[in-house]
């Protein structure tokens, strides 16, 4: 099995009690192919780029910084998958231009890694704006008729990237977030798409009364990549609580080894990318050691 990490370490691009002037240093002197090193020297072969890179260090992806990545790439036999943005997009919006400013950042992104051959695009289908119409309290007819709107004009992103990219359906990898799970799933299934399954989003009941492993059921015939961390487990009626996720594997009520042995069992071959610290990414490795010996390489 291949266990990945991401590369939006905040602890790395943002250190803890560092004076203004070191962090406009580190802006100023951010060097991409630096960071994706550091994490590959940490033991980590498959690196998840962070689209939002772009946000605060606008040449993250310039055509240099991508060469100095593929050569890295090369020179210690990575893998690279990328997220694509999500903070300040709303690809689901009904407000077109927004909509469509969004899907053209992502594409941005697409056309500056393809060089680097990612092997799947992550994507937040929909953004803050449906995830706030998703908990409000409101009649659920109305609320089905506002995430149906959501979920179209998210179709319209999702098909545009695809138009304007060319990209294969299956290069595009859609997350499990907060927004109901079955209409992500309609969304795969009508474009032909992958699917990224978030572990600490389903637990968190972020995508609906939705049991993580019948999700996975669901999932894994277009299951591109896992993201992997813990939660504590969502129950129907109770209050979904924020940032109890993106805990390290033992935290929370993920069953770490039967979610490992039914991957095993389908023969999947995609990777399993912490969305964690790296320390926490290291603890949760040797979870997964005790549990399941010879898993990991």
């Amino acid at each position: 099995m291949r266990f990945g990490i991401m590369e939006m370490q905040l602890g790395m691009l943002i250190p803890a009690n560092a004076p203004p002037q070191e962090l406009l240093a580190r802006v100023a002197g951010f060097e991409h192919v630096a960071l994706t090193r550091r994490l590959a020297h940490s033991g980590f072969k498959t690196i998840e780029l962070g689209g939002d890179l772009a946000l605060f260090f606008p040449g993250a992806y310039s055509p240099a910084a991508v060469a100095d990545l593929a050569a890295l790439k090369q020179e210690l036999g990575l893998a690279y998958t990328v997220h694509l943005p999500l903070w300040s997009t709303e690809p689901s919006t009904p407000l077109a231009p927004v909509r469509h400013g969004s899907a053209s950042v992502m594409i941005d992104i697409i056309r500056a890694t393809a060089p680097l051959e990612p092997e799947d695009y992550v994507i937040h289908a929909t953004g803050p704006l449906a995830a706030e119409f998703y908990r409000m309290t409101m009649p659920e007819t109305a609320r089905v008729l506002l995430l149906r709107q959501f979920q179209t004009c998210a179709r319209d992103s999702l098909s545009m990237i695809l138009r304007e990219t060319g990209l294969p359906g299956r290069k595009l990898a859609i997350e499990t977030i907060e927004f109901p799970f079955e209409l992500t799933m309609e969304l795969a299934d009508d474009l032909d798409l992958s699917v990224c399954l978030d572990t600490g989003h389903v637990l968190s009941g972020f995508s609906g009364p939705v049991v993580l492993f019948e999700a996975l059921e669901r999932c894994l015939p277009r299951l591109a990549q896992i993201h992997l961390h813990d939660s504590p487990q969502w129950h129907p009626g109770t209050p979904i609580v924020y940032g109890k996720d993106h805990q390290p594997l033992g935290a929370g009520d993920l069953d770490v080894g039967r979610l490992l042995d039914r991957l095993l069992e389908s023969s999947f071959k995609g990777p399993l990318v912490f969305e964690l610290e790296i320390q926490q990414a290291l603890d949760s490795l040797d979870v997964i050691r005790g549990l399941r010996p010879g898993i990991v390489d």
